[in-house]
């Protein structure tokens, strides 16, 4: 039986035009994706866009819009971004569609059946920028007076009728969740956090506002509209259509990660299992939280004019340049800064100097001195094993990390393979053995090759487009370049396109 993995990034908030942050979540996840593909797996891979809630309906008041109008505009934007980016997601869900509102009604109605909501007053902090309310504990105030929450965003002491869901009583069974469950929440440092925050006592969360209009009605009760982060969550069930459990789809539940930003974790990995196992569903089975992006130092504001878009980074530099560097920069889960000459030197030093030369220097080689036939495999010498196995342990390797996330090791496995390559066509000489040993040249440059299958193949999900065409000078068919296709050696004889070189080097005046 195939296995099945449901992967998701976080529907994206409509208040603002996607930047790098957002590209960096769905990248991660597209990375995930595809190599679950090539793994043979059934994937379903989610993305989409938050529509509802205070901050929306003012955006669209200041730019003069109605709300679904403004929605409507900026969801394809973030549409259009991930196109750009190479996202293959299987699915864009927005929470304004129709099956989006029934399976949110169905999800309040299950928690209201079970006892977890009851009708009451709300008077606390606010913070309509963050969509979220603040316990006083939680606050800080700026040198100028003004109250902020944790994420520096001002706050408004509010008081309305509300729906509560009973999170107190939550408390326990999630503390009990969590120790059955270790790797539901990663990195270690957001696991703590949780923990920490849970143990310090759940106060039950209001989960309706009364004072907008732009959401979705409360079932039974149209004075009220849903707090958006209970219709945000809700997403990853209705996009497999929930509430029909027997839909194709809902087989793919519960989801195996959901990709997350460090100050969205609480809601992924407190509110939401508490919100499922209160309706009878099962909890997702990971929250991977990762770090934020500075530019050159300093945190994005549009204040600042440092926000960047990521396809203009993509049109300057190539995306899978862009792909590669914003996955092999940092850790996956710290924090990270970018810069252009960050970029710019990855680009050159990594990708055209170590890979992309290692590729064209091989290729070439087979071109003029192989007639452009790949040469037949020979009987290895010790040198040729040892790089033939540390290639072929790289399947392995990285599929393990990918399993943790940890996608910065996983380029740094292939480029210990790429760095030995290099070294074994150094040591190897084919150019020189071309006049003293042609059999020995062919097979040292059939090795080459084998090497450059395997790092194009494990590289793929990376930087899908760069690597494909490596396949193809590498005479790897289209219907060959799954991860278990590696273990059949291509057939000796084919004939190899011509090379060309794959990641030129940029020069960049500005650096």
């Amino acid at each position: 039986m195939t296995q099945r993995c449901f992967l998701t990034t976080p529907i994206y908030y409509v208040n603002g035009a996607p930047h790098i942050g957002h590209a960096y979540t769905s990248i991660a996840a597209d990375v995930l994706a595809r190599w679950k593909r090539l793994d043979g797996q059934e994937v379903f891979f989610l993305t989409g866009t938050d529509e509802h809630g205070q901050k929306v309906e003012k955006a669209a008041a200041e730019a003069g819009v109605e709300p679904q109008e403004f929605a409507d505009r900026v969801s394809a934007d973030f549409r259009d971004m991930a196109g750009r980016m190479g996202v293959s997601y299987d699915d864009f869900i927005r929470t304004t569609e129709p099956r989006h509102k029934q399976g949110c009604a169905e999800l309040w109605r299950r928690m209201a059946a079970a006892g977890d909501i009851y009708l009451g007053a709300y008077e606390g902090w606010y913070a309509v920028r963050d969509e979220a309310f603040y316990d006083e504990a939680e606050l800080t105030t700026r040198a100028d007076g003004v109250r902020v929450g944790p994420s520096g965003a001002p706050v408004e002491w509010v008081r309305e009728p509300s729906y509560f869901f009973r999170l107190s009583a939550w408390q326990d069974r999630l503390l009990a969740f969590y120790e059955a469950n270790p790797e539901f929440i990663a990195p270690v440092s957001r696991r703590n956090e949780v923990l920490s925050f849970v143990r310090g006592g759940l106060n039950d969360l209001s989960i309706s506002r009364t004072s907008f209009r732009w959401g979705i009605p409360v079932p039974g009760d149209p004075d009220h509209v849903m707090y958006v982060w209970l219709d945000a969550l809700a997403n990853y069930i209705t996009a497999l259509g929930f509430p029909d459990e027997t839909a194709p789809r809902f087989a793919f539940w519960p989801a195996d990660l959901h990709l997350v930003g460090k100050e969205i974790v609480r809601f992924h990995a407190v509110y939401w299992p508490a919100f499922l196992m209160a309706a009878g569903l099962a909890p997702p089975r990971r929250v991977y939280s990762h770090g934020w992006w500075t530019v050159e130092g300093e945190k994005m504001s549009k204040s600042l004019g440092n926000v960047i878009d990521p396809r203009d980074l993509a049109a300057t530099f190539g995306r899978d340049a862009v792909r590669y560097f914003l996955l092999r920069e940092v850790p996956f889960g710290n924090d990270g800064d970018f810069s252009r000459r960050g970029l710019v030197t990855r680009l050159n030093t990594e990708l055209a100097n170590d890979l992309g030369n290692l590729a064209q220097r091989s290729l070439s080689l087979i071109a003029r001195n192989c007639a452009s036939l790949l040469p037949e495999r020979a009987a290895p010498t010790e040198a040729d094993a040892a790089l033939l196995e540390q290639a072929a342990a790289l399947v392995g390797r990285i599929g393990l990390l990918l399993d943790r996330q940890a996608f910065q090791d996983a380029l740094e496995e292939a480029w210990r393979v790429v760095r030995a390559a290099n070294t074994y066509i150094d040591h190897q000489a084919p150019w020189a053995l071309r006049k003293t040993d042609l059999a020995r040249m062919g097979a040292v440059l059939r090795v080459l090759a084998d090497t450059l299958r395997v790092l194009a193949t494990v590289l793929s999900p990376f930087m899908p487009e760069s690597m494909a065409r490596m396949l193809d000078q590498l005479g790897v068919p289209a219907g060959a370049r799954r991860l278990a296709d590696l273990a059949t050696p291509l057939p000796g004889g084919i004939v190899l396109p011509p090379p060309a070189g794959v990641f030129p080097r940029f020069v960049d005046d500005a650096v």
